[in-house]
Order: structure tokens, then sequence, then C-alpha cells
């Protein structure tokens, strides 16, 4: 039987968010690279998401879009047996389901705003929009320091929906803006997820891309160094 293709780019925050799913749900995906530049790869998208936004599952004939949707599709229907990103519990499940809403939304998106503001020409930036995206980072940054503190993982005792949502999200938004020092909770959160064996592998399927990533003056030289 074919694998599931997933259409997707390494670079991609929404995409590495699935990535590190499939990986600890033990999912096997022919991860076929979409790129964007290519105006048959955009027509290909344009027809697969209503949102044209990657990254895209197609399991036999189906169409799975939305980083969330697809996350929960991969569970449901292709995990190792007994492998769970979002728990049984129903309470448990809202509170993963939650904290993945809010790293989408309130860590990915602004981290989002500041790529998007580097990649206008210099005169169209706007000043005002960055420091709102700043603002936001840091206020995120505060409810994450205190929601792991004391815990290992984000939102469960076990590596949930909602960690696959803050890797890619903090290694990005980061290189932005740092983690103040004072969120020593936090800090040492981004650490635990960097070294987590599937954000670990899809971070390292991603370093021959971090020379085109408009922030990447921000990475730390382990990741990305411009020599390199």
């Amino acid at each position: 039987m074919a694998l599931p293709i997933l259409h997707a780019h390494p670079l991609s925050s929404c995409c590495q968010k699935v990535g590190i799913a499939a990986r600890v749900l033990g999912v096997a995906l022919d991860e076929q690279l979409l790129n964007l530049g290519d105006p048959a790869q955009r027509t290909l998208l344009d027809g697969l998401s209503p949102a044209r936004k990657m990254p895209v599952l197609v399991d036999q004939g189906r169409v799975v879009a939305e980083t969330s949707i697809i996350i929960e599709y991969l569970q449901q229907h292709l995990a190792t047996h007994g492998v769970r990103l979002i728990p049984e519990d129903a309470d448990a499940a809202l509170a993963v389901r939650f904290w993945d809403r809010f790293c989408d939304f309130y860590v990915m998106t602004p981290m989002q705003a500041l790529t998007a503001e580097l990649l206008k020409p210099e005169r169209e930036r706007s000043d005002e929009a960055a420091e709102a995206a700043r603002s936001l980072l840091l206020k995120s940054y505060a409810a994450l320091d205190a929601q792991v503190r004391g815990r290992t993982w984000l939102a469960d005792e076990a590596f949930s929906m909602a960690d696959c949502a803050a890797a890619p999200a903090l290694f990005y938004a980061v290189a932005y803006v740092p983690v103040p020092g004072t969120d020593a909770d936090l800090l040492a959160y981004v650490e635990r997820l960097m070294a987590h064996p599937a954000v670990a592998d899809v971070v390292d399927a991603a370093r021959p891309w971090f020379q085109y990533f408009p922030g990447r003056a921000g990475l730390a030289p382990r990741f990305y160094t411009a020599d390199a």
C-alpha cells in the first residue's frame, strides 16, 4: 500500500509541526517537497487546500488540511497502536487542544508576522506591526513560562500535540525575540523540546534551508552559521 503523501516544505513551521507528530506517532509519510515558487506546485496546492496553505495530507485519495486536523487524523487512522498525542481523557484532551491553539495563534502567528515584515521591501515595512508582534511574543512567553513551571511538557505529562506546535513556533520565534532570562522555566522547556528525538530530527532535516529564513541571524550557532 502506498504511503500517505504529505505535501510540505522542511523550512515551514506548520509543516515541521506535522513532521514532529508523524515521527512520534510512528507514521511513515511520503514527504513531497512543495515549492510555492513553481506555478504548477501552486496550482496543486490550490486544488488540495481550501485555504491554499501547506501542509496537506493525502491518504488513499482523502485530503486532510490544517495542522491540528492532520495530526488528529494521523492519530485516529495511522498511528502505532497505543501511541497518542491527544489524550483519551476528554478533559486532558481539551488542555492539549487549548495549548496547541495557543502556540499556533500567539507564538507562531506573531513569529510569522515578523517574517512577513522582513520579506517586504524596507520602505514598506511597518515598525508598528513589528513592535506589536514582539510585544505579543513576550506576553506569550510569560504565559508559557507559567504553564511549564513544575512540569516536563506543555499540556500533559506526556509529550503531546501541544508540544508539536510549540517546538517549531518557539524555534523560530526566539530568533526574533529571545526568551527573557526571567522566564527560566520556559528556557528550560525550549531545551527539552530541542532535545526530543522527533524535534531534533525535523530540525536536522530543515538545516539546509535555514539560509532562506529571514530571521536566520538570530538562530543559535548550533543550528545555523552563515559560513557552514
